[in-house]
């Protein structure tokens, strides 16, 4: 696809730039989690302040209603640390207190504002975001708007479509890098292995239904591994109480449908968390009144197996809770596993590429991607909203 990037913008000196970027961070004891999101995005706004531009930053944490969602304060300090400038944060959007800190902007500095997902406007498919309260302000407040998120592309939202739709559109450096490595996914050599964990079945399915005849295994761990026992017919006991609170039971139905084909591998042992103690038990001990946070022995052991014959490996999401000490193992062990193969490598996902970063470091994966959901829509197909947002903007300029 065709787009424009900072390179296409000739002076960018004293110019209000609104940009997007996405530092959704994982969060421990109420504290942000240091991660290459946060990094990569500094590089893209340090390049802005260094061409002298008046940038104000947003972004989103979280959801509402969820433990992640919280303030962007804390980024702020992290985002100081990669630029090596001073990141200003105002705890507003659209209020008197944000237009009195983006109107007082000299050129070269930086401005984050609160989390975008505050704005209830911004949480809600309409009809039109051209009528929003962030649209009709942002639109004459700013001259060019960077699209520097190819993790949030995938969404109908205001500061997607309408931002996108009222403001000259650029991409930013990681948009850049994203899109620029997204074809080497286009002729992807076999076995070609799916390794699926993290918290979010919903995304992984629709990359199962779409690209099911594409690959030979799909390895399962986290809340998909758990849901696909459940389709098979295991009782998990307390985390299948968990898992149908939440809602994750209502892709079963579809999962189904290809469980039974052969190439969706579930595991043989869990790890639950017996009283603050690991305790790996078959399947055949199941239900179980523990929950449970990673994969067994046993299906490491078999999985590590399947992974030394692939020749291309997407993984997204960590197989087990890994920030809980003691069921980081399977986790640690599978990345292992993917860095001693031959195969060539893809990972996506903000949880992903913090445990790369913790065990294995992020210079032995071939591509590492800063998205999730966005890069299944992808490569499942899908058209992205940002993506196409980028592409009108570059065929008004005939690129």
């Amino acid at each position: 696809m065709k787009f424009l990037t900072l390179d296409n913008v000739v002076d960018l000196r004293g110019r209000n730039v609104l940009v997007r970027i996405d530092i959704n961070s994982p969060i421990l004891n109420k504290k942000i989690i240091d991660n290459e999101r946060i990094k990569e995005h500094s590089k893209t706004l340090n390049e802005l302040a260094k061409k002298r531009a008046k940038t104000v930053v947003i972004a989103h944490q979280g959801r509402k209603g969820q433990s992640d969602f919280t303030s962007l304060k804390q980024h702020s300090r992290l985002l100081s640390r990669y630029t090596r400038k001073r990141v200003k944060f105002v705890d507003d959007i659209l209020g008197h207190k944000a237009i009195k800190e983006i109107e007082r902007l000299r050129g070269g500095e930086i401005l984050l504002l609160e989390n975008i997902r505050y704005l209830d406007e911004e949480n809600k498919d309409l009809s039109t975001y051209d009528e929003t309260k962030l649209v009709n302000l942002f639109k004459n407040l700013f001259d060019l708007y960077v699209l520097d998120a190819f993790s949030v592309s995938h969404r109908n939202c205001a500061s997607i479509n309408g931002l996108g739709g009222n403001l000259i559109t650029v991409a930013g450096r990681v948009m850049e890098k994203e899109l620029n490595n997204l074809n080497k996914l286009d002729n992807v050599q076999r076995p070609y292995v799916f390794i699926f964990g993290g918290d979010k079945p919903d995304d992984v399915v629709k990359l199962i239904e779409a690209k099911f005849n594409h690959v030979d295994y799909i390895l399962t761990g986290g809340i998909l591994a758990e849901i696909c026992l459940m389709a098979r017919g295991y009782k998990l006991g307390a985390k299948e109480e968990y898992i149908k609170k939440n809602g994750y039971d209502k892709v079963i139905p579809e999962l189904k449908k290809y469980i039974d084909l052969g190439k969706v591998i579930t595991p043989y042992d869990l790890a639950f968390d017996a009283n603050g103690k690991r305790l790996e038990l078959s399947l055949k001990f199941l239900p179980s009144k523990y929950l449970s946070f990673d994969i067994g022995e046993m299906t490491i052991l078999n999985y590590i197996s399947i992974i030394f014959k692939a020749r291309t490996i997407y993984l997204k999401g960590p197989v087990g809770h890994y920030e809980k000490k003691g069921f980081e193992v399977g986790t640690k062990a599978l990345l292992n596993a993917v860095v001693r193969s031959n195969a060539f490598s893809i990972i996506g996902g903000g949880h992903s590429l913090d445990a790369v970063e913790r065990y294995i470091g992020k210079n032995k994966i071939s591509y590492i991607s800063l998205a999730g959901g966005a890069l299944i829509d992808y490569m499942a197909g899908y058209k992205l909203p940002g993506l196409e947002i980028l592409n009108s903007w570059a065929r008004r300029y005939d690129l």
